[in-house]
Formats: structure tokens, C-alpha cells, sequence
């Protein structure tokens, strides 16, 4: 399968747009305080994460975000979605096929609570539809 043309603006765009909803979802605005109790993490913990430079970090999750908009634009190419409801069909399906099962395992497996994962997963979620509708209207 060759990969299809795509516009990297629109992935750009979506980059940027699923990473201030991250930004937003996580911070004390929406469900940021609700997080860090639910991952056990202190205030000193915290602290020290910062001493230790987000620049890196954030760098890294803008780089993976930048990965999965490409590869959504390539699976929304594939399934010829051209209209919003499409993209947003498309990004349902890819996260509740992909993301939504994955992330189960944090609950399976490693013991996290239910309402960790909800929180994630719904992230994930508005993420892959906010990526998909932006990608659907570009592309």
C-alpha cells in the first residue's frame, strides 16, 4: 500500500489543537487536579518534575501527537472520509478499536482506577475527533 498525499499543514493544525486540548484537559481547568490524585502524584513530586525541565517531555508528547495526526490523515485518505461526520466515524472507530482497548490494560493489568482510565481514554477520544475533523476539512 502506498502511502496517500496529505496536507501537512492540516497535520500541523491538528498537532497543535490536540495538544492544547491535552494542555486544557489536564490542567486544573477540566480534569488536571483530578488526575494527579488518581496517579498518587504529591506536590513535591511534582516539583521535582519541573526542576527536572518539561521542555524534553513536552517535546516528546508533541512529536507522538505529530505522529498519530499523520497517520490519521493516512487512515481518513484511506477511507475515502471527506465530510465531517466521516473523519469523526473514522476517529471513533480508530479509537475505540485501538485506543480505547489499549488503554484498558492500565486498568486490567497495572490496577489503575476506573475513573483514571475514563479520564484518559475520553482525552484520547476528543483528541482523535477534534484531529479528525480538522484533517477531514483539509485534506
Amino acid at each position: 500500500m502506498m502511502l496517500a498525499e496529505v496536507n501537512y499543514l492540516a497535520i500541523l493544525v491538528a498537532t497543535v489543537a490536540s495538544f492544547i486540548l491535552g494542555m486544557l484537559w489536564y490542567s486544573p481547568l477540566m480534569f488536571g487536579n483530578i488526575w494527579l490524585k488518581l496517579m498518587g502524584f504529591s506536590p513535591a513530586k511534582i516539583k521535582a518534575g519541573k526542576k527536572k525541565g518539561m521542555g524534553k517531555v513536552m517535546f516528546f508528547a508533541f512529536l507522538g501527537t505529530l505522529v498519530s495526526s499523520y497517520v490519521l490523515a493516512q487512515f481518513l485518505k484511506v477511507a475515502s472520509a471527506v465530510t465531517i461526520k466521516d473523519g469523526l466515524q473514522v476517529g471513533f472507530l480508530i479509537w475505540l478499536g485501538f485506543t480505547a482497548t489499549t488503554m484498558l490494560g492500565s486498568v486490567l493489568w497495572e490496577g489503575k482506577p476506573v475513573k483514571l482510565y475514563l479520564i484518559n481514554a475520553a482525552h484520547g477520544l476528543t483528541g482523535l475527533l477534534v484531529a479528525s475533523a480538522i484533517l477531514v476539512s483539509w485534506l
